[in-house]
């Protein structure tokens, strides 16, 4: 009997503690932590394809392109997402490698630079709404906004971001590869930041575009691609909560697809944090269904991964339609 598959969507700011740990080491103690929960994924039996986001990472990336702009020419939007796939890949590619070694584990890692396809006229490119970068006061959000044209969005109560287009994921350019490297028995580390956004010009050929692609909906989309019996999102709490931060708070063991369209249409879910996590593993798992594949989403924490994984923590989101 083959392994099950599970694609797991490590988010990029899983990777910055806080402001005052935003350095390249700093965030490799955080892969390091994460890789631990990761590996006991491979321990209790799963094949595994690693995706990650990128929104601090490219926003760095670009800060800094900014600065240098008087001496080195800047770095184009799609540029900084190939960037991001080999400097976060190689952390996790190495961290993989040395947990395993550690448990006594022989598998391979391998990280692959991936390209998504969006359509060209994608109507997020004229509402640039995706995070990307550090979070900064108002003050300083309005300063970049009048001295370099951003556009500037506050993010879930947690400060002020720059935003750029996001255009909906259409097809993972190298799925076939990723399918062939999992058969192999390859940990993959895949489609990182939503994988470098690119469109199709008339004669076929790809074009990098300006724009970062939602993680999440990527690694949806790679999953269902994929035939993957399993979406994990690690974020930061154990389980998805309704009526959050109030007294009527209910924390959520088991959601059916239709129990959780409706909790997304009563607006439960935080726009900026917990909703697109959910609408990502909804639609996995209603591609799935269709595909004829009974296939479950899955949010908790890193931490909690191993007990998540045996119904004693997270919230699992599963193609039965249970009231």
């Amino acid at each position: 009997m083959s392994k099950p598959l599970a694609v797991v969507a490590v988010g990029g700011n899983a990777l910055i503690q806080d402001d005052r740990h935003n350095s390249i080491p700093d965030q490799y103690e955080a892969v390091m932590e994460s890789v631990k929960h990761i590996t006991d994924m491979v321990e209790a039996g799963w094949n595994l394809v690693l995706t990650h986001g990128n929104g601090p990472q490219v926003g760095f990336i670009l800060r800094r392109s900014e600065l240098a702009s008087a001496e080195v020419a800047p770095v184009p939007l799609d540029y900084a997402v190939g960037d991001t796939q080999g400097a976060i890949g190689y952390m996790f590619q190495k961290a993989l490698h040395n947990e395993l070694a550690r448990r006594g584990i022989s598998k391979p890692v391998v990280t692959l630079v991936t390209q998504t396809l969006v359509n060209q006229n994608d109507h997020a490119f004229a509402n640039p709404n995706k995070p990307v970068g550090a979070f900064m006061d108002e003050q300083t959000a309005v300063q970049r906004q009048q001295e370099l044209g951003w556009t500037m969005m506050e993010d879930a109560g947690r400060g002020w971001r720059r935003t750029v287009p996001s255009p909906a994921p259409l097809e993972i350019i190298e799925r076939d590869t990723i399918a062939n490297l999992v058969k192999q028995g390859y940990i993959v580390i895949a489609c990182g930041g939503g994988g470098i956004p690119v469109v199709r010009d008339e004669q076929h050929q790809l074009k990098g575009v300006e724009a970062v692609i939602d993680k999440d909906l990527a690694s949806a989309l790679l999953a269902s691609q994929l035939g993957a019996d399993l979406l994990l999102i690690p974020t930061g709490v154990e389980k998805v909560a309704i009526n959050f931060g109030t007294p009527q708070q209910q924390w959520l063991d088991t959601l059916s697809i239709a129990q959780a369209q409706t909790l997304l249409d009563e607006g439960q879910f935080g726009v900026g944090s917990m909703q697109p996590k959910v609408e990502a593993i909804l639609g996995f798992v209603n591609a799935s269904q269709k595909n004829g594949k009974n296939a479950n989403g899955l949010i908790t924490s890193p931490q909690a991964i191993k007990a998540a994984l045996n119904h004693q923590s997270g919230t699992w989101i599963t193609s039965e339609n249970k009231e």
